[in-house]
């Protein structure tokens, strides 16, 4: 990941904005300073369920209600990679947590279920007037459903966590073995 060192004045600024914002959620768990860093009209979608809010009033209610004190005290993030452009920051990372509370963002409805997840993710996150403006989060709901224990991955063409463990580490988990179901290539 870039140190920073090559960064412009204003890209340092929004990676230093966008970190705050992170901690503000996932280590202070305070609203205000979380909604402190975003527009007066900001917009955050959670692409695979539809959640999240457009304008301040229904994002704070949505931070405040769904997301900000729902976190699992064992939840932690893992930047894997940061791009950092013109006016926007694209991060690769992983959620990892304890399905212990309801993650109604990220699995929403379903009672939570004591498993272990480990998501890979990607955040894309556009600044304007020197604030978040808005963000678009994404992840594969798919291996989430297997490591929730609600999708059966027999059969299927999909992964459980072995999605966020061959992002954290490459070699840790074969490639192709999805592949392998279906064709003979000893090149594989």
């Amino acid at each position: 990941m870039n140190d920073g060192s090559a960064l412009t004045p204003r890209q340092q600024a929004m990676v230093e904005l966008w970190e705050a914002h992170l901690r503000a959620e996932f280590d202070d768990f305070s609203l205000d300073d979380t909604m402190a860093t975003m527009v007066d009209e900001p917009y955050v979608n959670h692409v695979p369920t539809l959640i999240g809010g457009i304008g301040r009033r229904q994002l704070a209610h949505f931070y405040g209600k769904y997301f900000i004190p729902h976190m699992p005290p064992d939840t932690e993030t893992e930047v894997v990679s940061r791009t950092v452009g013109v006016d926007r920051i694209v991060d690769e990372l992983i959620f990892r947590c304890t399905h212990t509370t309801p993650l109604d963002w990220l699995l929403p409805g379903v009672p939570p279920t004591g498993r272990r997840l480990a998501v890979a993710i990607v955040v894309v996150v556009t600044f304007k007037d020197g604030k978040i403006h808005h963000e678009h989060i994404h992840w594969d709901q798919a291996s989430t459903l297997v490591q929730a224990g609600l999708l059966d991955p027999t059969g299927l063409p999909v992964v459980g966590s072995e999605a966020a463990e061959k992002l954290h580490d490459p070699r840790s988990v074969p490639s192709n073995e999805l592949l392998k179901r279906s064709v003979v290539d000893e090149e594989l």
